[in-house]
């Protein structure tokens, strides 16, 4: 990536309510130095692919409380695909079952963060990608 700044759009996919967690990481990315959309609570995958698009973002940021990362996040995934968007990074973070994250990766999910995931890894793993 040239001097521009990486732009990640941070996202509530279904009908989970906690934002919390997902509040935390779009403030770690911001205060390093990343622009940071957030769109708030209970978005649908197809809508989290239109604002991906629409803000231009580098990086899409799917956070799932409720236990459907397995069906939303896929979802994300093959919408962006479907408007040839599928060079967007989407990475996953919540509550996901260690045994969930190979087949999320297999789905096209870069990589998956859990409770207690250090936002330095997050930052960093952004970085590598959208360098």
């Amino acid at each position: 990536m040239s001097e521009d700044k990486i732009r990640v759009l941070v996202a509530k996919p279904g009908l989970d309510g906690h934002d919390r967690g997902a509040k935390v990481i779009a403030r770690a990315l911001r205060d390093a130095g990343m622009e940071v959309i957030y769109t708030g609570l209970r978005q649908s995958p197809e809508e989290i692919a239109q604002a991906a698009l629409q803000e231009d973002v580098d990086v899409v940021a799917l956070s799932c409380l409720s236990g459907a990362h397995m069906a939303l996040f896929p979802r994300v995934v093959e919408h962006l695909e479907d408007r040839q968007a599928g060079d967007i990074t989407v990475f996953g973070g919540g509550t996901i079952p260690d045994d969930d994250i190979e087949e999320l990766e297999e789905q096209g999910i870069e990589d998956v963060f859990g409770p207690g995931t250090n936002t330095k890894r997050i930052i960093e793993r952004i970085r590598e990608v959208a360098a």
